[in-house]
């Protein structure tokens, strides 16, 4: 990524406060297509808020801004349209569905047909599932789920492969900008791997990705860049050699004494 590349998402000045409690203050962050933006910072520091108040799914001030265009008072669906989506900490599936079938309602958009056409033209119809079957298929086996698991169930399969199949999903037929918030949680080894693979991967692809992740090896592995957040406001910003040298970050999360 060029360093002069222009910002495919960015926040300016959010600000989230439940009754008395202000759990983001004037927040802002940028992110380019093709870079992964790391977000760290203790428990409650407000880094899911974040991602909520960039989603519209709380009330918040601020702005917003995709591909250029301000989004602020986009609902959240739209702004899921528009390709600015975001996985949740816990893993949320249609669990009697395949994960086959996970993965085609998650590119259902691109792969439909309209009510009369199914009705008048039903070998369109049969066309139009096979070819969604085909794509949700090469979606899968693209970011690393196995066709050995396709068939199966969410719930069937490992925990690890859950974490990568949240954000296949929602990744879909092609995001613009992912928001990943903590994709490690409960995995180790050879799945932290998987993971970092796949975050490569939503790069190479042009995606601009913000992560919220505790596991500092991965983070400072495929990040660009990282903002700290302590206490709802920026601690730090930059990359992640930057933020392993900043003594206000080692002494406020990573541990280290003044």
């Amino acid at each position: 990524m060029s360093p002069a590349a222009p910002p495919l998402l960015r926040v300016e000045g959010l600000t989230v406060r439940y009754g008395a409690l202000t759990a983001l203050k004037d927040m802002s962050w940028q992110v380019s297509a093709g870079e992964i933006l790391g977000i760290i910072g203790p428990n409650g520091a407000g880094k899911s808020s974040c991602f909520a108040a960039v989603t519209h799914a709380v009330p918040r001030l601020g702005d917003v801004w995709l591909a250029g265009e301000r989004v602020t008072d986009l609902p959240t669906f739209r702004l899921a349209r528009l390709g600015l989506r975001r996985t949740f900490q816990q893993n949320a599936f249609f669990g009697e569905l395949s994960i086959l079938e996970n993965a085609m309602a998650a590119i259902l958009r691109e792969h439909s047909t309209s009510l009369s056409r199914s009705i008048l033209l039903p070998w369109r119809e049969a066309a139009t599932r096979q070819a969604a079957e085909r794509a949700a298929a090469e979606l899968l086996t693209s970011f690393g789920i196995e066709a050995a698991d396709h068939a199966k169930r969410p719930a069937d399969i490992a925990y690890g492969t859950q974490r990568l199949l949240s954000v296949v999903l929602a990744y879909g037929a092609g995001a613009q900008a992912l928001l990943i918030d903590e994709p490690a949680a409960g995995t180790g080894g050879p799945d932290m791997q998987r993971l970092a693979d796949l975050l490569v991967e939503l790069r190479r692809r042009r995606v601009a990705v913000v992560v919220i992740e505790h596991h500092m090896d991965l983070i400072m592995a495929v990040a660009d860049r990282i903002v700290v957040i302590e206490q709802g406001r920026k601690l730090a910003e930059g990359t992640p050699a930057d933020i392993q040298r900043n003594e206000a970050v080692l002494e406020a999360y990573l541990g280290r004494a003044a």
